[in-house]
């Protein structure tokens, strides 16, 4: 072991113990990841699914990313700011997000079709009215589909952009890979490559809107405590670097201008620490734990790809 790898691992064994904490919440349960043994996920080991949502960096990235798209459009932001916890309590939110993902990517089927069955009997109870006097129901498959294509977006960019650039044909194939999990949400025609992504993002924009909601959820999960401590202090900057992957229409529309973007210097910085956390194997991981459910080394994802 050299001197680098000496110096990170209790920056690693901390970090991989915050990520444990952060998805399990105060004590709460986990999903074992490593279990059943051998039983597949909704997608392949080797698909681009898998090696990008191993990236912690590029998954916060983009989530914000994507959560501001979903506020664009108002039947979303209303359904979201009026019945979930994020104003009041963002982690928490952020925390039953995040495993819903890692659940959705690396849980054995069975694990993932009962967690999708309970957050669409959630949705079920979920409906209301717009302050425009528009109704909305959580279970309604246009906005499904919508949510479920702003993440597709968010994390995709997220690791082309911050991690490692994804050729066309990869880019197509990640948005294929989540068919399937998309349909079981309730999506409908949910996007299967870019550029049926393309063509659902030209029919929403008509609908959107700027709204102080978005800057008051960008206040509130700047300041909360998101991150594991030793990469708190880069919270701000990761949000910015989720503004700056949107695309440059919505911003205009939405009102984040460049002021709201990355700095000049801080493109790299966020690079480094996304590259880094590429190649950082965490061992509690719902990534290292599928891979081993799969007969796989834990950091098989890890390894550099030539």
């Amino acid at each position: 072991m050299d001197v680098r790898s000496r110096l990170s691992a209790p920056i690693r064994a901390r970090l991989d113990s915050a990520a444990v904490a952060f998805l399990s919440g105060e004590g709460g349960p986990m999903p074992d990841f490593a279990a059943p043994a051998g039983e597949p996920a909704l997608v392949s080991p080797d698909s681009i699914s898998w090696r990008v949502f191993k990236n912690p960096v590029a998954l916060f990235i983009g989530g914000v990313a994507a959560v501001i798209l979903e506020f664009a459009e108002p039947r979303v932001r209303t359904g979201v700011w009026e019945h979930t916890t994020f104003r009041t309590d963002p982690v928490a939110r952020l925390r039953r997000t995040g495993l819903a993902a890692m659940v959705t990517v690396y849980g054995a089927r069975s694990v993932s079709e009962k967690t999708i069955a309970k957050v669409r009997r959630m949705h079920d109870r979920i409906e209301g009215v717009t302050p425009a006097g528009e109704h909305y129901r959580a279970n309604d498959p246009e906005l499904l589909t919508w949510v479920q294509a702003t993440a597709a977006f968010g994390f995709l960019n997220a690791y082309s952009t911050y991690v490692a650039p994804l050729s066309t044909a990869e880019r197509d194939r990640y948005f294929g890979e989540g068919n399937e999990a998309a349909t079981l949400y309730g999506a409908v025609n949910a996007p299967r490559s870019e550029s049926e992504w393309r063509a659902l993002y030209d029919r929403m924009r008509p609908r959107f809107e700027r709204s102080e909601i978005i800057f008051e959820f960008l206040s509130i999960i700047r300041k909360a405590p998101a991150l594991p401590q030793p990469v708190r202090l880069t919270q701000g900057t990761l949000i910015r670097a989720a503004i700056d992957i949107l695309p440059a229409d919505a911003r205009d529309l939405l009102g984040l201008g460049r002021s709201c973007g990355l700095r000049p210097f801080e493109g790299l910085l966020v690079r480094r620490m996304a590259k880094r956390a590429d190649r950082w194997t965490l061992p509690s991981s719902p990534a290292a734990q599928a891979s081993m459910r799969m007969g796989r080394p834990a950091n098989w994802l890890y390894r550099k790809r030539r």
